[in-house]
């Protein structure tokens, strides 16, 4: 079902070239450093950089049943998810040709950037329900793990390099010209990942979706979960990890607001996190190739507990870059969590169904905490976002532990 030898090796190569693309776009449109520091800089008060956060969740929570039931449709799915990511970062390039004509105009500019960020994170809903299952369809389940690692860890040590002109770009040229030019290379890095879509190779033999309309995929997302325990235990285990993931932000704007963090400071704070997703990368991969994802989701339950823990009983800057490696680490090691797992307990003819189901629910409490969180932080200062962070990885672990361990052991049996 996966092709043959040749197909399956050039596969390998596209999901490599797709890492290799992706992560430096991470380090130069970054919702957890540059983008924070870019708000600040214009003015932008706590809570409106709390809605640029929530915004990645809500709006690809709103559109993620209508790009699940697109992919369940799509007969060759690589190349209608190329073309949604090339709709998608062409948008987002109109905002940044409009950056120098609102120069000036802060106030104004920073609700223009709310809005086209609310536009291009409308179209990320797209990409759980499509990338996720081209992974388990294009890919054996052995080969999932340490090829693409190595990918991603290869684009992330060009990200350190892109990460290391920040704080020049920044310091050299005006504002807000130099976050045009930031944005702009972010976006020429997406726009090849786009076109490497299109190159990939899907087998003839590959299990069908099964289509659905809007109304029937809605209504079979709480069938999903009731008649799968194994899909329930998955979810709860992978849900603390993603609020965890979610608050990631809030680290930026504690750097900023409680040790006046500068240009240098959001340069290191994104190449550590591009770092750490280098070694969670190929970490994670090596180990779910040899010992199955449940082991990598405890893994990344022990970060996030590890992180919670140490920016919550330290006040040092330098304490803070050791929480935020560990928080972006189990952030970088979360998406290859929630594909292998779902390749365990979904269906394959419903993985969109199942990919939607979990990203919907996780999107939707990640964001009701990250706007709940805002005003607490704001009134009481930032030790509630690391007792949170804390909570959610004992949480995960729990549930990992007693639940899904279970689960996987009577699904292998079965």
């Amino acid at each position: 079902m996966y092709g043959s030898p040749k197909d399956i090796r050039h596969n390998l190569k596209m999901f490599v070239m797709d890492g290799i693309s992706f992560m430096p776009s991470l380090a130069l449109i970054s919702i957890t450093a540059v983008i924070p520091f870019f708000l600040d800089q214009l003015g932008a008060t706590t809570f409106q950089i709390a809605l640029a956060t929530a915004t990645t969740l809500i709006c690809a929570l709103l559109t993620q049943p209508l790009f699940g039931v697109i992919a369940s449709h799509s007969t060759v799915m690589n190349r209608t998810f190329g073309k949604i990511l090339f709709l998608q970062r062409l948008i987002f390039l109109l905002f940044i040709l409009l950056i120098p004509v609102f120069s000036g105009a802060n106030a104004l500019l920073v609700n223009l950037f709310l809005i086209f960020w609310a536009i291009f994170n409308l179209f990320a809903g797209s990409y759980a329900v499509f990338h996720t299952p081209l992974v388990i369809k294009l890919l054996p389940p052995d080969k999932r793990g340490t090829i693409r690692g190595i990918g991603f860890a290869i684009g992330s040590f060009i990200g350190v390099g892109m990460s290391a002109l920040i704080p020049v770009i920044l310091l050299r040229i005006v504002f807000p010209y130099n976050f045009m030019i930031i944005f702009s290379l972010g976006l020429f890095f997406l726009l090849v990942n786009a076109s490497i879509f299109f190159f990939m190779r899907q087998s003839k033999d590959v299990a069908p979706n099964e289509p659905m309309g809007l109304s029937q995929f809605i209504q079979q997302m709480p069938t999903s979960i009731r008649e799968n325990p194994s899909f329930r235990a998955m979810i709860l285990t992978c849900l603390f990890l993603a609020i965890a993931n979610a608050v990631l932000p809030y680290y930026t704007l504690y750097a900023i607001r409680v040790f006046s963090a500068t240009e240098a400071h959001i340069a290191l704070l994104t190449g550590l996190a591009i770092l750490s997703g280098a070694i969670a990368y190929v970490g994670f991969g090596y180990v779910a190739d040899r010992y199955g994802p449940r082991i990598i989701a405890i893994i990344a339950a022990g970060l996030a507990i590890a992180a919670g823990a140490l920016a919550l009983t330290t006040h040092s800057l330098n304490f803070l870059f050791v929480a935020w490696v560990l928080a972006n680490m189990n952030n970088n090691g979360f998406p290859l969590v929630v594909t292998l797992l779902l390749g365990e307990v979904s269906p394959s003819a419903k993985i969109p169904l199942y990919v939607g189901v979990h990203t919907t629910i996780s999107m939707a409490l990640s964001t009701v905490v990250v706007l709940l969180l805002a005003p607490a932080l704001e009134n009481i200062g930032f030790i509630p976002l690391f007792a949170l962070v804390l909570a959610c990885g004992l949480g995960s672990l729990l549930a990992n532990v007693f639940l899904l361990k279970k689960r996987l052991a009577n699904l292998s049996l079965t």
